[in-house]
């Protein structure tokens, strides 16, 4: 999509109104307005990437007028920045600091903190001093898709000034920080006397290999410059698609290789477990999720022969390779059609192309830290980013939020790829180059260290998750990090209830009396996010009378919901966690499975059966024997399989209709039938959930029941 000009003098108006109305400053209401608008355009700036700055003034303590820098800070995005997010640096330090002839990363990190007004502040981006040394009072910069693709050339110097002519300085690649910082300078004083001595005005540099600033007197023209800039380099790019020439199109058409049988649901968890039992025989976490990116931009690289070269090019801007590695993992074509033990034989060439993939990475790191004389800690040797033809680009997370991140990136790597290689030819930066930014500390800070919940890079599905027990549960799961999906009937309020759950939680509607939805809920859930790791089968309904007088097609519905719907559950998840495990022949084998757990809503029913309650009472003691069976028969497998044993919950299934005529049946008020226990107190739908939790984490438990009732001597188990 072209770059827009959206600047809007009413909006920003409006900014400079509700920002001031906060006693932000005009040129700070104003940066934020038009970081924001950068931030908006993916196609200028992704997660984080890019930076802005406004030069202006704050008042000290003694009411003195400071000027300021105030500069992107770490850990904010342009398209949601706020004032905040642009702390303000003494302006004067900074630009003194132009006279030192070296200045080292904590050095220039520790000066740049040592001069913000607000010591509690983020810190100032790691390209502050760049800012600081451009004479502009306003300033961008972005990742801008149009302008790698030039500047990814082997002869971008000579493209970017025909394309620019003196209306941009150029600047070779050089590390960010302050040796970047002296280079842009220099190279911006001898543009600006070039462009006086041309008649033009200087609008713009570009970083070669990296990106474009623009700057100018006002937030408009800065922003504007940019995108006039980017609009320039894609008209340069559409002027080489229309002229290419027959011998530079692509060898085959995406469709010259057929999507695989059974799609991304049959294909990524056998990818997931692959990546985890390399994990763990590297020393890291097991579990992963994916985010596959399926688009025709996508399946344009992927399928084309041409992609084993594409993929050892590099990294369309330095900053993606904390996202994406330097490369990423080409994985063969998995079969597309059903043949017999076809899946079992990609499964057998992911682990290959996976061990070569590690072995690559470890000698390019030891190629690599010897160069810089082996100071730097080896990263684990995991791909972050799979190409997989027939099926896309997958990005690979410790959460589903880091994974579809890694996705964003690879799809805009894949649309500079294919732009720069209609224009000329990609070429990003070099090996040593990639590795210094790779392992660049100030670049890994950006990532973060926080540490990781209990339940995080697990997927849950929740069946009847719309309803009280079923929410409360999803909730409780996501509390702990776990990515959920929510199953229900009810459409809607699956979304409802899994949109509470997290920005990328997963809403399904479907029948789990039907064995074909509830495949088809699985099936969406393992496309979603590469896998399964946990099944909450929660969705139950009663029906009640007496059983000498129970119709047979009501007791026979009971069933079908109480205790089929769960086995047709289980059987699909199980079908999941045998597909992450296919690579992984058994229990004999000293490789760790990932398994994966079956958690049964079962109900005190099934062991202290109530009067008038048989057609629940007996399908869930049917239940109980089934998660006993699972857990029997699922051990080898590291597959779990526990219950709750739960009693009076207020939910769908104990409304207060039921309420009335369970506590009239036993001859209690309504009150004393829900704290008819041993505590005396009400037992809680959130009870439940967080005991299905604790389940969850008892990681050498399986045939469990865990009991949540406040103590009911009948309903123990016994």
């Amino acid at each position: 999509m072209p770059a827009l000009n959206r600047w809007s003098e009413a909006d920003a108006a409006a900014a400079i109104a509700h920002y001031g109305a906060q006693g932000i400053s005009d040129d700070l209401a104003l940066r934020t307005y038009s970081a924001r608008l950068l931030g908006a355009d993916p196609e200028l700036v992704l997660h984080g990437g890019g930076n802005t700055s406004v030069k202006t003034t704050a008042v000290g303590l003694l009411g003195e007028t400071i000027p300021v820098l105030c500069v992107k800070g770490s850990g904010w995005d342009l398209a949601t920045i706020e004032p905040p997010g642009h702390p303000a640096v003494r302006l004067e330090p900074l630009q003194a600091l132009r006279a030192l002839p070296a200045l080292s990363d904590e050095a220039m990190v520790a000066a740049q903190r040592q001069n913000l007004i607000d010591p509690a502040a983020p810190n100032p981006s790691v390209e502050a001093l760049l800012h600081a040394f451009l004479p502009h009072k306003f300033v961008d910069h972005t990742h801008s898709i149009a302008l790698l693709a030039l500047a990814d050339q082997p002869d971008a110097e000579a493209l970017c000034r025909a394309v620019y002519g003196d209306r941009v300085a150029l600047v070779p690649y050089v590390m960010p920080g302050f040796d970047l910082a002296l280079a842009a300078a220099r190279a911006y004083e001898e543009a600006e006397a070039r462009a006086r001595a041309a008649g033009v005005e200087l609008e713009g540099m570009v970083l070669l290999q990296h990106g474009l600033f623009s700057f100018g007197a006002t937030a408009r023209q800065s922003y504007e410059r940019m995108i006039a800039l980017v609009r320039q380099a894609e008209e340069r790019i559409a002027q080489a698609q229309v002229h290419q020439r027959p011998s530079a199109q692509p060898p085959s058409q995406p469709a010259a290789v057929p999507e695989p049988v059974g799609g991304a649901a049959a294909v990524l968890p056998i990818l997931r477990g692959a990546l985890g039992r390399a994990a763990e025989a590297e020393g890291a976490p097991a579990r992963w999720l994916l985010a596959l990116r399926g688009t025709p931009l996508a399946l344009s690289v992927v399928n084309d022969p041409r992609l084993p070269d594409w993929a050892r090019r590099g990294v369309a801007t330095p900053d993606h390779v904390i996202r994406t590695k330097a490369f990423p993992l080409v994985l063969p074509p998995p079969p597309a059609a059903a043949e017999p033990g076809a899946l079992a034989g990609w499964a057998a060439a992911v682990e290959q192309a996976l061990a070569a993939y590690i072995a690559d990475y470890q000698a390019y790191v030891a190629r690599q830290n010897a160069r810089v004389g082996g100071i730097k800690k080896p990263l684990d040797p995991l791909p972050r980013l799979v190409a997989i033809p027939g099926l896309g680009l997958v990005g690979l997370g410790k959460s589903a939020a880091e994974a579809a991140v890694v996705a964003d990136v690879a799809e805009a790597w894949a649309q500079t790829l294919l732009a720069a290689e209609a224009v000329g030819r990609f070429a990003p930066v070099n090996e040593a180059d990639t590795f210094d930014m790779e392992y660049w500390s100030l670049e890994q800070a950006k990532l973060g260290k926080a540490a990781e919940k209990p339940l995080a890079r697990q997927v849950v599905l929740v069946t009847g998750g719309a309803g009280a027990i079923g929410a409360a549960t999803a909730r409780a799961f996501a509390a702990q990090g776990a990515e959920v999906a929510v199953l229900d009937r009810d459409g809607e309020a699956a979304a409802a209830v899994a949109a509470g759950c997290g920005r990328h939680g997963l809403g399904l509607a479907g029948d789990v009396t039907d064995p074909a939805a509830v495949r088809a809920a699985v099936a969406a859930v393992a496309a979603q996010f590469g896998g399964l790791d946990i099944v909450v089968s929660n969705a139950g309904a009663a029906w009640t009378g007496p059983i000498a007088e129970l119709p047979e097609a009501e007791l026979r519905a009971s069933f079908e919901l109480n205790l089929f719907a769960h086995q047709a559950v289980a059987q699909a998840a199980v079908a999941v966690f045998r597909a992450q495990d296919s690579g992984n022949p058994a229990a004999a084998s000293d490789r760790p499975l990932l398994g994966g757990q079956l958690l049964f809503n079962v109900s005190k029913q099934a062991l202290n059966p109530g009067p008038n309650f048989g057609a629940y009472g007996i399908a869930k003691a049917a239940l109980l024997a089934l998660m006993r069976q699972y857990a029997l028969e699922g051990g080898a497998e590291a597959i779990r399989a526990n219950g709750i044993n739960a009693d009076r919950i207020r939910s769908g299934l104990l409304d207060d209709a039921m309420i009335r005529e369970r506590s009239a049946a036993r001859g209690v008020s309504e009150a004393v039938y829900m704290a008819g226990n041993l505590l005396g107190q009400e037992v809680r739908a959130a009870d439940v959930a967080e005991a299905f939790v604790a389940l969850a984490r008892l990681e050498r438990s399986t045939g469990a029941l865990l009991t949540v009732d406040g103590g009911n001597v009948a309903g123990m188990v016994r």
